[in-house]
């Protein structure tokens, strides 16, 4: 394809493309059901869908070049950013899963919050600053920098995609969940909705219309849970003591409700779970990406210290939430069905509570806001992945230096497109399976690959080629099957007795497996292309902490 670059699709016809895309969803979602439907929350997530469409035909006009599809030309605030990332991060699962969590057990939700918070600070100190000098669209810009660079974007992209492609199966799965108990359509509907909204924002509108809908996603959800918390304290005079005295009274457990053992995993599953926060979260593609939205680095470390406050604090309002859930809704029968997966019962006591806490408008609002968690994600997602294929595989490896910019965006474009159909196709596949299982899946991945790479790559002067590439294929290799040969996979969706592998959580595994293997095969790496890259690594460190124009080659 030829052309000019800046010759996009014009918004009239964007306008258009979305009426006529969302047509099919609405006609689907217009046929009378047998569920009752919360009118405020259909209410108010049309309102969010408007905006949000009204904001993509913005960012439609604005994007006229590959930076400006891939990361908004790089304008993007630190201010702007840090909100951002917190609404790509403070998805569906985290808000209502980690409700359900302290719901059902107590101190062990915990493990979750702790190591989400810690990912980030990795990300704030170690990562962001680095990254933004080192790098231009994807972390595989950053990986490659000294290194060799076709083998590297392949393992990269390899990566990247076994990250995004279950991540965004377990979204639009919980899509469909969430809309089947909310709104009264069929879990099928929920998909094709989402997908087709998805679709839209990020193949017209890129990393602008993304950066936007996560903004206004992560303000509606920290606000509204912050309406929440706050009817939960005046419940309770505002006395967290008095709320955490009646809790305990309240569960079944008692003063165990306050001991770790809730979620019965032993010491090995417990740390590999952590590490799988830890690194996976400062591993995932998407949320690498935002930090090349901004002009500079010191944007870059603005937006992460940003996203970690705005994501403490919201941890602090889900074991607010949670407490006051188990005074006011704890049911003996109720609780023993509960679970940790989004689908479970345990997962919608937060909706349950808004209702209690501001009646049926709140707790419509609630339920939208949910939902629209699950749109900001997935659009992170996508976005992510169509630039792994059209910039990372397509630009620079299939036609490596023929490549034009219009041809690499209409790339980005059919990618988006592509993988919105096969994620729908696949979401309807896997109606019902455990959403946290295909979670843990893409955390277990990225903390075991991407993570352990690119920290040696900006850190270690000694990593090759060779090293990057065998340390990253065992740990990706060793991570999908220990996970498969687990409990979750093995035993509860396979069906088998028992595990072939004892541990649900191989991270701990999987993560040391690739830093040896990296440091193994680095080191004893005698190659003239080894050499050159242990001697490029003075001016990488120089790039890195000044953002100095030295490029290697």
């Amino acid at each position: 394809m030829t052309g000019n670059p800046d010759s996009m699709i014009r918004p009239s016809r964007f306008i258009v493309f979305s009426v006529f895309s969302l047509l099919p969803s609405l006609v689907i979602a217009a046929q009378q059901t047998e569920r009752p439907v919360n009118i405020a929350a259909v209410v108010t997530f049309i309102l969010f869908m408007i905006l949000t469409l009204v904001i993509t035909t913005w960012a439609a006009r604005r994007t006229r070049s590959r930076k400006d599809y891939y990361v908004a030309g790089g304008k993007i605030s630190g201010l702007q950013n840090g909100f951002a990332i917190a609404g790509d991060t403070m998805s569906a699962a985290s808000f209502l899963g980690l409700v359900g969590l302290v719901y059902i057990v107590g101190f062990d939700v915990l493990y979750f919050i702790t190591s989400l918070v810690v990912s980030w600070l990795v990300v704030l100190i170690v990562i962001a600053e680095r990254l933004r000098n080192l790098g231009s669209y994807t972390f595989a810009d950053a990986i490659s920098y000294r290194l060799s660079r076709k083998p590297i974007r392949i393992l990269s992209a390899t990566c990247a995609l076994a990250i995004m492609i279950p991540y965004l199966l377990a979204q639009l799965v919980a899509a469909g969940s969430l809309v089947e108990s909310l709104f009264g359509f069929s879990y099928t509907q929920g998909v094709i909705i989402v997908g087709v909204l998805m679709m839209i924002y990020v193949a017209f509108g890129g990393m602008m219309a993304t950066t936007w809908v996560q903004i206004v996603k992560a303000v509606l959800l920290l606000g509204g849970g912050s309406v929440l918390a706050l009817g939960v304290l005046y419940i309770f005079q505002f006395n967290p003591g008095q709320l955490l005295a009646s809790a305990i009274e309240s569960h079944p457990r008692g003063e165990a409700l306050l001991h770790p053992g809730g979620l019965q995993m032993d010491f090995i599953s417990t740390i590999s779970l952590s590490l799988a926060f830890i690194g996976g979260t400062a591993a995932m593609p998407h949320v690498l990406m935002r930090f090349f939205t901004v002009p500079d680095a010191v944007q870059a470390r603005q937006s992460a210290a940003i996203a970690v406050g705005l994501i403490a604090y919201f941890q602090i309002i889900v074991l607010i939430i949670g407490l006051g859930a188990i005074v006011m809704l704890i049911d003996n029968a109720d609780y023993s069905r509960g679970g940790t997966d989004i689908v479970g019962g345990s997962n919608m006591v937060a909706i349950h509570l808004a209702q209690i806490v501001g009646g049926d408008v709140f707790m419509g609002f609630i339920s939208a806001v949910a939902f629209a968690t699950i749109l900001a994600v997935v659009s992170g997602i996508t976005l992510s992945a169509g630039a792994t294929v059209s910039h990372d595989l397509f630009s620079n490896v299939i036609r490596k230096d023929k490549c034009s910019e219009s041809e690499e965006l209409l790339i980005a474009r059919i990618t988006v497109v592509l993988l919105g159909v096969l994620g729908m196709y696949l979401a309807i596949l896997f109606e019902g399976q455990n959403v946290a299982i295909l979670a843990t899946l893409p955390l277990a991945i990225g903390a075991s690959t991407n993570f352990p790479v690119l920290l040696l790559s900006m850190y270690w002067g000694g990593l090759t080629t060779r090293g990057a590439l065998m340390g990253g294929y065992a740990g990706l290799v060793l991570a999908v099957s220990l996970i498969i040969l687990g409990p979750n996979v093995w035993v509860k969706v396979i069906g088998f007795e028992d595990a072939l592998f004892p541990y649900a959580y191989p991270t701990l595994f999987s993560m040391s497996l690739c830093f040896l293997f990296a440091w193994f095969f680095s080191i004893t790496d005698r190659s003239e292309r080894s050499v050159a890259e242990r001697n490029a690594f003075p001016a990488q460190l120089i790039r890195s902490q000044l953002g100095e124009k030295t490029d290697p080659e």
